[in-house]
């Protein structure tokens, strides 16, 4: 029969890469870790790796076993931390997904009070998934999570926080500075800087410079809006960000958001959370006080 701890072990050797380390981080001996993987293979009646010298590679079996690990295993570890948590009269922690990269410094707006209003309740922030923010979802990886591109899925809610613009930041001194709007055109002779993210989720592409057959002169990829917006202030390239970004930063660097096309991109901001945590009152008050955030630094402006 296959039990959680053979999910365990499926998913800490291919974490670690051998049986000597993934036997040290579930506290036991090599041999006796050799001696169940054995037995669980022999009971399954297929191989779970392949051994290529000293490392181990997963077979189809396996892969489908990590696969089932990795869903089942942090609703195990979730279901323990909650049960713990009741029994000491805690509320819990809120585990908040990001695919919204620009939107950490709004995040931390709504932390802030949320944290005051209920201090029983811990805040952690992850910001990459092993399956994509859904999947986090999912999995319960994660108990929120802040997006713009939300998906329909059945036992999945997304609530719209706030709506904002999508603009390009460009240096003051640059030469579209004071165009009253760009044109994809204008972005063939640039440098694009952009958060790491597929450029098929980036909307600049997807809504802006591909539905032209447009692309930039080169594009840049930089974690952290402070280095980005370094690099336009000093005139070696643009970014696309929400205006209301752009303008918070405009107030301390020599940098100008411009409209992208003549309508402008308009955007909303969602928060993704599983139906049946719906009676969570501390998961409500962190949507409700989101909802209730700044938002005349966030609205699309016409």
């Amino acid at each position: 029969m296959l039990e959680r701890s053979h999910l365990l072990v499926v998913r800490e050797v291919e974490r670690l890469g051998s049986l000597t380390a993934a036997a040290d981080a579930l506290n036991v001996t090599q041999s006796a870790l050799s001696h169940t993987v054995k037995k669980l293979e022999q009971q399954l009646g297929s191989p779970l790796w392949t051994r290529e010298g000293r490392s181990m590679r997963l077979t189809q079996a396996g892969q489908y076993l990590l696969g089932l690990a990795n869903r089942l295993l942090p609703q195990f570890e979730l279901a323990e931390e909650r049960m713990k948590q009741y029994a000491n009269g805690e509320r819990g922690t809120l585990r908040i997904g990001m695919e919204c990269h620009p939107c950490y410094q709004w995040l931390l707006k709504v932390v802030a009070p949320y944290l005051a209003r209920w201090p029983d309740v811990d805040v952690d922030v992850k910001q990459r998934f092993q399956f994509g923010g859904i999947g986090a979802l999912f999995g319960h990886e994660i108990d929120v999570l802040v997006t713009p591109d939300p998906l329909k899925k059945p036992g999945l809610r997304f609530r719209p926080v706030f709506d904002y613009e999508q603009v390009l930041v460009v240096a003051d001194s640059h030469v579209l500075a004071n165009e009253p709007y760009v044109v994809p055109e204008h972005l063939s002779k640039e440098v694009l800087i952009t958060y790491p993210v597929e450029t098929d989720r980036l909307d600049i592409y997807t809504q802006f410079l591909t539905p032209a057959n447009v692309a930039p002169k080169r594009h840049k990829v930089i974690e952290t809006t402070d280095i980005m917006l370094q690099m336009v202030a000093s005139g070696r390239g643009v970014a696309a960000l929400p205006r209301w970004l752009a303008e918070e930063y405009a107030d301390s660097m020599p940098i100008v958001p411009l409209r992208l096309g003549k309508k402008g991109i308009a955007k909303q901001i969602f928060l993704g959370t599983r139906e049946a945590d719906d009676a969570l009152d501390y998961l409500a008050a962190f949507v409700a006080l989101a909802g209730e955030s700044d938002g005349s630094n966030a609205r699309f402006r016409s």
